[in-house]
């Protein structure tokens, strides 16, 4: 590790760090803690490690006050999470999730806002055979969660298939290059034997995340212009594609943005990443190398809440970070090249590109599964078994049955009506641009409901446009329940983030392309307040709005809300 590194730190290292450190390399005692058949639950020491490996523990919240009364022990379940570059999967993949789903989980899967797949409801005794079958179809769990570099998101536009497969490879050799080295996970998960050096010794080293890996979590995304749908904007690190002539030319490079934040801390908040220069594709994975050490050298390590890249570029400064880029890339980025992005949603239906054909599915809040009336889980299920092309899982959490052949596209237009899959066209242009977190009952942090509530605000907002006219006007709406954001909410042209069960935050403004960040408008509210707010605000929206104004745009034109670039001014 740089000398210059974690010295120089404003306090004491936090509590994780010690953990870090006397981890052994992100082993600490799990395999001990998943032997232990007396509870169904892990320590909270191995909580923090089992992240790195791609898992949460958590419990049903929806009986946790019964279980208590009961005195029983929570209802522990973990979180699975895949590491799935660019949300590309195959449909053998897609078949291996759908058999853990009904085997080990809760008969669900959760399509992520970093297109991966979540699996919820494992119980500790089916972790490690879920765990290796996951390994056993290609995939694996490792960092995807944890203080490292997280699932790398790309686009997923069915439309640039040809840039596609190459800004693709590339977003697949930066997920593996930045792996942490430590074997810790193949030897717990998948039985392989600790391996010893040419000494004799099982000495470790971590090369590029060192001993301690990063303060906190690390994310990138690769964008294709006109689409912004992995929201680039919202990444610790971005790469947006410089496209001439048809031929990817390389990449501008954006550091510093985040969407978390702590309510009623100031010294927290969103931020949008800033573009910096540019580099060629043969460049990308040193560039990514060496903002990471930067991050792993001067990210604060004594407060999690301030540990995000966003703050260590806010607090010293966005010519500091290139300079030190500079130096230790030794050479200098580029100038930042000319882009445009048009939105950050998905096209939904049929489009073709390359001869191959590509289906864009609705999959609201990116829920699979089936209901008494929809059977979205066994029509996907049934596709994967004669689809040759793959699965792409869009940032906006839904699916794209990809690379179809003209001879397999009949069949498939078969399967997608008999089970009555819908590409969202016959939904509202407000809720096919929606987006919520988990949130309860699984997720320990929830504050409030989001992929449970939004659906039905949804309904009662569509009754609103309808009556103003505008149900087909496509409006960024997005809920969080917690302020750890998720779902991207401060990127909504509106969005809630939750405060208390029934109660949320609302806020308004974000940019359409998401390039802007939303601005708190009323604080701690339900939905009686919601729709009074709301209702006027459409209405005037349907009556004064400008040609082609979206609806983020007009709230700060009409005076609803400041206009926000900057995280430091989110605040004020």
């Amino acid at each position: 590790m740089s000398n210059k590194s974690i010295t120089k730190q404003d306090g004491p290292p936090s509590e994780m760090e010690k953990i870090k450190e006397g981890s052994d390399y992100l082993r600490g005692t799990l395999v001990e803690s998943f032997e232990d058949r007396i509870s169904g639950g892990i320590s909270d020491e191995n909580t923090k490690l089992l992240k790195f490996h791609g898992s949460y523990q958590q419990d049903d919240r929806d009986l946790r006050l019964e279980r208590k009364q009961q005195k029983l022990e929570a209802a522990y379940q973990f979180m699975v999470r895949v590491r799935l570059a660019g949300g590309v999967a195959t449909p053998q993949q897609w078949l291996t999730m759908d058999d853990l789903a009904h085997n080990y989980g809760n008969g669900t899967l959760k399509l992520t806002t970093r297109q991966t797949f979540q699996l919820h409801g494992v119980l500790k005794w089916n972790m490690k055979k879920s765990l290796q079958e996951i390994n056993h179809s290609l995939m694996d769990t490792i960092a995807a969660c944890g203080d490292v570099n997280r699932n790398v998101m790309c686009n997923s536009n069915p439309y640039q298939s040809n840039i596609h497969a190459e800004v693709y490879e590339l977003s697949q050799e930066l997920s593996d290059y930045l792996l942490p080295k430590t074997r810790a996970y193949h030897e717990i998960w998948l039985d392989e034997e600790k391996v010893l050096d040419s000494r004799g010794t099982d000495e470790e080293v971590e090369p590029m995340y060192g001993p301690l890996y990063l303060p906190r979590k690390f994310k990138i995304g690769v964008a294709v212009p006109p689409s912004n749908d992995v929201d680039v904007f919202s990444q610790d690190l971005g790469f947006i594609a410089i496209l001439e002539d048809g031929k990817l030319q390389g990449f501008n490079v954006a550091v510093g943005g985040g969407m978390g934040m702590t309510h009623g801390d100031t010294d927290t908040y969103p931020q949008l990443s800033r573009v910096i220069g540019f580099c060629s594709p043969d460049k990308i994975v040193e560039v990514a190398e060496k903002i990471i050490t930067i991050q792993r050298d001067y990210g604060n390590r004594s407060e999690r809440k301030n540990a995000r890249f966003k703050y260590t570029i806010d607090k010293r400064g966005l010519d500091w970070v290139k300079n030190e880029l500079n130096e230790r890339l030794g050479w200098s980025l580029e100038e930042a090249r000319s882009y445009q992005f048009d939105n950050n949603g998905d096209r939904y239906g049929w489009t073709k590109g390359d001869e191959k054909w590509h289906l864009t599915l609705f999959i609201q809040n990116g829920r699979i599964k089936d209901s008494e009336d929809y059977s979205l889980m066994t029509g996907l299920r049934e596709i994967a078994k004669v689809h040759t092309g793959d699965f792409r899982l869009t940032p906006n959490q839904n699916l794209i049955i990809s690379n179809v052949t003209e001879e397999n596209k009949y069949q498939i237009e078969e399967l997608v009506a008999e089970y009555g899959l819908t590409d969202g066209k016959q939904n509202s242009a407000l809720r096919r641009s929606s987006m919520a977190c988990v949130a309860f009952p699984t997720c320990g942090l929830a504050m409030a409901e989001a992929e449970r509530y939004l659906p039905s605000l949804i309904d009662k907002l569509e009754v609103i446009l309808d009556e103003a006219g505008i149900k087909d006007e496509e409006i960024i709406i997005r809920m969080s329940g917690c302020p750890n954001s998720c779902s991207r909410p401060t990127l909504g042209e509106i969005a809630f983030i939750g405060k208390a069960p029934g109660k949320y935050n609302m806020y308004l403004g974000a940019g359409f392309r998401g390039d802007r960040l939303s601005k708190l408008y009323r604080e701690n509210i339900g939905e009686e307040e919601i729709l009074r707010e709301l209702k006027p605000m459409i209405f005037q929206y349907a009556k004064e709005r400008e040609e082609n104004e979206h609806f983020g745009d007009y709230v700060i034109r009409a005076g609803y809300v400041e206009e926000v670039h900057s995280g430091l001014d989110f605040h004020k």
